[in-house]
C-alpha cells in the first residue's frame, strides 16, 4: 500500500471518529433551548455519510478524472487534514457555545474574533474543506460533485436555520455582524 494511500485511510477514520464524537460529546443541554434545529441534524448525518459512500463508490465504478499526476491526490489529502484540524481547533474556540443541534444557549454571546472576523460559519467551512479534499483525492469529477453537493446543500440548509435562530435572540447585533462577515469563503460568500 502506498503511503499516501495509508494516509488517507487514516484521515478517513479520523474524520468519522472527530464527527461521532462530537454529535455524542457536544450536544445542547436539558436547560438550553433546543427548538431551533429543525432536523438539521438529521440531515447533515444523512448527507455527510451518503456523499462520502457515494463518491467513493462512483470513484470506484467509473473514470472522470480531474487531473493527471499524483499532485491532485496530494492536494486533496492536504484538504482533507487541513478541514479535519481547522474545524477542531474552531470549535474548540466556541468553547461551551458549540453544539452539533442548532442551539441558543441562555448566556450566548456572538463570537466575532479569530476566523469568526472573517466568516459567520468557519466550522461549516473547513467541513466543506475537506469534503472536496475528498472529492480531490478521489480525482473524479462525478466523484467531486457528490462528494461537495449533498454536505453544501446540508449546510446551507442548516445556515438558514441558524441565523435565524441568531437573529431572533439577537436582532440588530447579528444583522450587523452578518452585514460584515461571509458565510463561508472569506471575502467572497
Amino acid at each position: 500500500m502506498h503511503p499516501l494511500q495509508l494516509l488517507f485511510y487514516i484521515s478517513m477514520a479520523a474524520w468519522l471518529l472527530t464527527e461521532i464524537l462530537y454529535k455524542n460529546m457536544l450536544k445542547s443541554g436539558k436547560e438550553d433551548k433546543k427548538d431551533k434545529d429543525r432536523s438539521t441534524l438529521n440531515i447533515l448525518w444523512m448527507a455527510i455519510p451518503f456523499s462520502i459512500a457515494a463518491s467513493v463508490t462512483v470513484s470506484n465504478m467509473t473514470k472522470f478524472p480531474i487531473a493527471e499526476g499524483i499532485w491532485i491526490l496530494y492536494t486533496g489529502e492536504a484538504l482533507i487534514l487541513l478541514g479535519i484540524i481547522i474545524r477542531f481547533i474552531i470549535i474548540r474556540s466556541l468553547g461551551k457555545y458549540f453544539t452539533v443541534d442548532v442551539t441558543i444557549k441562555e448566556d450566548h454571546q456572538i463570537k466575532k474574533e479569530g476566523f469568526y472576523k472573517y466568516l459567520r460559519h468557519p466550522s461549516y467551512a473547513f467541513a466543506l474543506l475537506t469534503s472536496l479534499g475528498l472529492g480531490l483525492y478521489l480525482n473524479n469529477w462525478a466523484s467531486l460533485i457528490l462528494a461537495f453537493l449533498p454536505p453544501f446543500l446540508a449546510f446551507i440548509y442548516r445556515i438558514k436555520v441558524e441565523e435565524q435562530a441568531l437573529v431572533e435572540k439577537f436582532g440588530d447585533e447579528y444583522v450587523g455582524y452578518r452585514k460584515k462577515t461571509k458565510k463561508l469563503i472569506p471575502f467572497i460568500y
